[in-house]
C-alpha cells in the first residue's frame, strides 16, 4: 500500500488532487441541507419516562414550554393608558401569528364577579381605549387577586407579563422570529426582556452561526501564527491549510447528507456542535504537521523532493493510519451516548478525521511534489529553535528516567482528587454569560415576575370530585414551597375562585366546595355565562386529566434534582386519593440529563480507552505497547477533570466532549511516539541511543502540533462559557498529554527498554 500510494503521489500527483478536490466537492454539497436546531427538548430519549410525559401533555394540552414577555419602565407604574393600549396591540398582532396557539395576557384572560349569587364572567380588559377609572378598577382587581395578577404585573407595578404559546409542529425558529419581529416594531418605546425555552431554542441557531465564524476566524489566525513561526515557509502553511479546510467543509456537509438521506434529527448542528469545527481545525493539522516536518527533515538530509516525500510516506502512512484510526473510535464511541446528539456528534467528526488522512497522504504530498521547493532555503535547510530545544529536552529526561516518572505520578495522583468535586450542570440559561442579554432577560423574569421555567405535573382522575381537587391544591402547595418557585395554576385553582365568586366574594369560601354535584354545579354556572374552552390548557374535555403548571426561577441543575426528588417522595407519602400524577417539565429534564451526561462520560472514557488498547496491541504485536499507548491518555484525562473539580467547571453535555477530544489528541502522540521507537529499533540504533533519536525524531512535529493546535485557545472567545471551559481545558490537555508522551511515557520506556526494544 505504502509503495503504491509513493508511486500516484510521485507519477501522478494532479491526478490525486483533481480526485480528492472532486468528492470533496460532493461532500461539500450536503451544507445545503445542514439544519441549526437546539431543542433542548430533543436531546432526551424519547423512552424517557419525563419525555413522555412532555409530549402526552402537549398532545392534550398543547407546547408546554412558553416564551415570556415584559414590557415596561423601570420606577414608572404600568396602569396607565398607553401601556393598556400596547398589550391589546400586541396581544392581537401576536394572535393572528400562524406560529403562535395562544396568547396569555390582561387582554385575554377573564375576571369573574358576583351579581345576585350568580357569577359574571367578563374580559378582564374589555376593549382596547380604557378610562383612567377603569384601570384603576382592573387594579383594584389583580390587587384582590395575587395568583392572577402575578401571572401578568410585575411584583413593582412597573412591567406587564405575557406568555405565548407556540403551535405544536411548528418550527420554534420561526415562531421565535415572528414573536420578535412583531414586539420590536410594536414596544420601541418600552423596555423589554424575553424568556422561556422556546424563546432560547429560537434565537440559539443565530448565535451558534455567529460564534462558529467568530471562532473559526480566531482559530485559524492562531494556527497560522504558529505554523508560520516554526515551520518558516508560506506554501507549507498554506498546504496545511487547504487540507484542514477541505476536511472541515466535508464534516459539516457530511452532516447534511446524512439528514438528508436519513431524516435523522441526531445530525443537526447545534449549540453542543459549536466547538465542532475549532476540534476538527485542530486534530487535522495533526497529520499535517507530522508529515511536513518529516518532509523537512529528509529532504535536509537528502536534498531530494521525491526522495523525502518516498521516506516520510514509509515512515509515517502507519503511525498516520493508526493516529486517525484511534481518534475516530474515540469519537465514534459517542454512538453507545444515551444523548443520542453525541452520536450524530461523534460520527460526523470522525468521518471529518478520516477524510483529513486521506488528503494529508494523497493532497498533501502530491501538492509538496508539484512545488518548486528552494532547498538553500531557512526551513529546508536549518532546524528551527524548536526542533534544537527539544532535542535538549529529550536529552536532559532521559538522564533521570525515574526522577522524571516519579514527579509526573505524584501530580497526576495530587490533582486527582478533584475528580470528586466535579459539579453536573445543563441548564442553558447557565452557559451564557453574565451580561448577556439572553441571561439578564431570563434573570429580570425570575427576579420581577413568576419566572421562566416550568414544571409539570399531569393529573388523572376525576376532576370534580374535590378529594381530587384538594390533592392536586395539596400538590401545588408544595411545588411553591420551593424558594425558587412563584406561582402555579390547575382547575382547583379556577374551582376555589368561583366558588368565592358564587358566595358574594366572601374570601372564607376561597375552598373546594365539599361534595362533586357543588363542582359540577360550579362548572355549569361558568359555561352559562363564559367560554368553557377558557379551561382547555387545564383540563380536558371530560374533566378526567388534568394539568398543574408551577412556574419558577432558572435554577442550577443540582437544585432541580433536589426539587424533583423531593416532589416525588411527597406525592408517594402524602397524596392519598386515586389520582395518577407524572412530573414534566424542564426542571425535570434537567434532573434526568444529568444522568445522561454523566453515563455518556463514564461510557466514552471506557469504551475508547478499551479499543484504543486493542486496536495497539492489535498493530503494535504487543500488549506491553497496547498498555504503554493508553498511559497519556489516562494520565490527561485525570488531570482535566480533577482540575474541572478543583477550579468548579462544570461537566455538562457540552464539556463531556471532552473526554473524546483528549483520547483522540493524546493517543496521536503515544503511537507517534511508539511507532517511531519501535522503527529506530529496528533500523540499527543501539538501545543506548534509541530512545534520544526516538525523542528527537518525534518531539519536535509533537510540540508543533501543539504550538499550532493552540487554536483551541478560540473557545475562550465564545459567548458561551462551557466552551469557554473547554477552550483553556483543552490547551491544558494539548500541552499535558504531548508532555505526557515525552516524560511519562518516554521514560517508562526508557526504564523497560531491554524488554522493548525491538519489540
Amino acid at each position: 500500500m505504502k509503495s503504491w500510494l509513493s508511486q500516484q503521489v510521485l507519477t501522478h500527483p494532479k491526478r490525486l488532487i483533481i480526485v480528492n478536490v472532486l468528492f470533496t466537492i460532493l461532500f461539500a454539497y450536503g451544507l445545503k441541507w445542514l439544519v441549526i436546531d437546539d431543542n433542548f427538548m430533543n436531546m432526551l430519549p424519547k423512552d424517557i419516562e419525563s419525555r413522555r410525559v412532555w409530549e402526552e401533555v402537549e398532545a392534550e394540552f398543547g407546547a408546554s414550554e412558553m416564551m415570556f414577555i415584559a414590557f415596561g419602565h423601570s420606577g414608572k407604574s404600568i396602569y396607565h393608558k398607553e401601556s393598556f393600549k400596547s398589550v391589546w396591540d400586541l396581544t392581537e398582532l401576536i394572535e393572528n401569528s400562524p406560529y403562535v396557539d395562544e396568547v396569555i395576557s390582561i387582554s385575554t384572560m377573564n375576571r369573574m364577579d358576583s351579581e345576585d349569587g350568580f357569577m359574571e364572567i367578563d374580559d378582564l380588559q374589555p376593549n382596547r381605549n380604557l378610562s383612567t377609572e377603569a384601570i384603576q378598577d382592573i387594579k383594584i382587581y389583580l390587587d384582590n387577586n395575587p395568583d392572577m395578577k402575578a401571572r401578568v404585573i410585575g411584583k413593582s407595578g412597573d412591567f406587564m407579563s405575557m406568555v405565548v404559546r407556540p403551535k405544536d409542529g411548528n418550527e420554534v425558529v420561526l415562531f421565535t422570529n415572528s414573536v420578535l419581529a412583531i414586539t420590536d416594531s410594536l414596544l420601541t418605546d418600552y423596555e423589554v426582556h424575553y424568556a422561556g425555552n422556546s424563546y432560547i431554542t429560537g434565537v440559539v441557531p443565530e448565535i451558534v452561526q455567529n460564534d462558529v465564524s467568530k471562532l473559526m476566524g480566531i482559530g485559524i489566525i492562531i494556527m497560522v501564527i504558529m505554523l508560520l513561526a516554526n515551520l518558516r515557509n508560506v506554501s507549507a502553511v498554506a498546504m496545511v491549510m487547504l487540507i484542514i479546510i477541505m476536511s472541515m467543509v466535508s464534516m459539516l456537509g457530511s452532516m447534511g447528507w446524512i439528514f438528508y438521506l436519513t431524516g435523522i434529527e441526531y445530525f443537526h448542528f447545534s449549540m453542543m456542535n459549536t466547538s465542532m469545527p475549532i476540534i476538527l481545525l485542530t486534530i487535522a493539522n495533526s497529520d499535517s504537521v507530522h508529515f511536513i516536518t518529516r518532509f523537512f527533515r529528509e529532504v535536509r538530509k537528502k536534498k531530494d523532493v521525491n526522495e523525502a516525500v518516498t521516506k516520510s510516506l514509509n515512515a509515517l502512512f502507519l503511525p498516520i493510519f493508526l493516529t486517525s484510526l484511534t481518534t475516530a473510535v474515540a469519537f465514534m464511541t459517542l454512538i453507545s451516548s444515551p444523548i443520542k446528539h453525541m452520536m450524530g456528534y461523534g460520527i460526523a467528526i470522525a468521518f471529518g478525521i478520516l477524510w483529513a488522512w486521506i488528503l494529508s497522504l494523497t493532497i498533501l504530498p502530491s501538492l509538496i511534489v508539484l512545488k518548486k521547493w528552494n532547498l538553500n532555503s531557512a526551513a529546508l535547510s536549518q532546524s528551527s529553535y524548536l526542533e534544537r530545544w527539544i532535542e535538549k529536552l529529550g536529552q536532559k529526561n532521559l538522564m533521570v528516567p525515574k526522577r522524571v516518572l516519579t514527579f509526573g505520578a505524584l501530580l497526576v495522583f495530587i490533582v486527582s482528587f478533584g475528580l470528586w468535586k466535579v459539579n453536573v450542570e445543563v441548564n442553558v440559561i447557565k452557559f451564557f454569560k453574565p451580561g448577556n442579554p439572553i441571561r439578564e432577560s431570563s434573570e429580570f423574569i425570575d427576579r420581577e415576575l413568576t419566572g421562566s421555567m416550568s414544571l409539570l405535573f399531569k393529573t388523572t382522575g376525576d376532576m370534580k370530585y374535590p378529594h381530587v381537587l384538594n390533592d392536586m391544591l395539596l400538590i401545588q402547595k408544595k411545588a411553591e414551597s420551593f424558594p425558587q418557585s412563584n406561582t402555579s395554576i390547575s382547575i382547583a385553582d379556577v374551582i376555589k375562585s368561583m366558588h368565592k365568586v358564587v358566595m358574594d366574594d366572601d374570601p372564607k369560601y376561597e375552598t373546594i366546595p365539599e361534595t362533586r354535584g357543588k363542582v359540577n354545579n360550579l362548572f355549569t354556572m361558568y359555561s352559562m355565562s363564559g367560554d368553557p374552552d377558557d379551561f382547555n390548557s387545564l383540563v380536558d374535555y371530560n374533566y378526567e386529566t388534568g394539568l398543574i403548571t408551577s412556574l419558577l426561577n432558572s435554577i442550577s441543575t443540582n437544585e432541580s434534582v433536589e426539587m424533583v426528588t423531593e416532589l416525588e417522595s411527597f406525592i408517594e407519602d402524602e397524596v392519598t386519593s386515586d389520582l395518577e400524577i407524572k412530573i414534566s417539565g424542564m426542571v425535570v429534564f434537567l434532573r434526568d440529563f444529568v444522568d445522561l451526561v454523566v453515563r455518556s462520560s463514564f461510557i466514552s472514557i471506557g469504551l475508547s480507552i478499551i479499543i484504543i488498547f486493542i486496536i495497539a496491541w492489535i498493530f503494535f504485536g504487543s500488549i506491553r505497547w497496547g498498555l504503554l499507548s493508553v498511559i497519556p491518555l489516562v494520565s490527561a484525562i485525570i488531570l482535566n477533570f480533577g482540575l474541572m473539580g478543583h477550579f468548579e467547571v462544570h461537566l455538562s453535555h457540552m464539556t463531556a466532549l471532552l473526554t473524546s477530544i483528549i483520547i483522540g489528541v493524546g493517543v496521536d502522540f503515544a503511537i507517534h511516539y511508539i511507532a517511531e521507537f519501535r522503527r529506530n529499533s529496528r533500523r540499527g540504533y543501539s538501545i543506548d541511543e534509541v530512545s534520544i533519536k526516538t525523542t528527537e525524531d518525534v518531539g519536535y512535529p509533537i510540540l508543533l502540533d501543539v504550538a499550532s493546535n493552540m487554536g483551541f485557545a478560540a473557545l475562550l472567545f465564545s459567548a458561551l462559557i462551557p466552551l469557554n471551559y473547554m477552550g483553556g481545558l483543552m490547551v491544558f490537555a494539548m500541552i499535558s498529554t504531548s508532555l505526557g508522551t515525552l516524560t511519562l511515557l518516554a521514560t517508562i520506556v526508557e526504564i523497560f527498554k531491554k524488554h522493548l526494544y525491538n519489540k
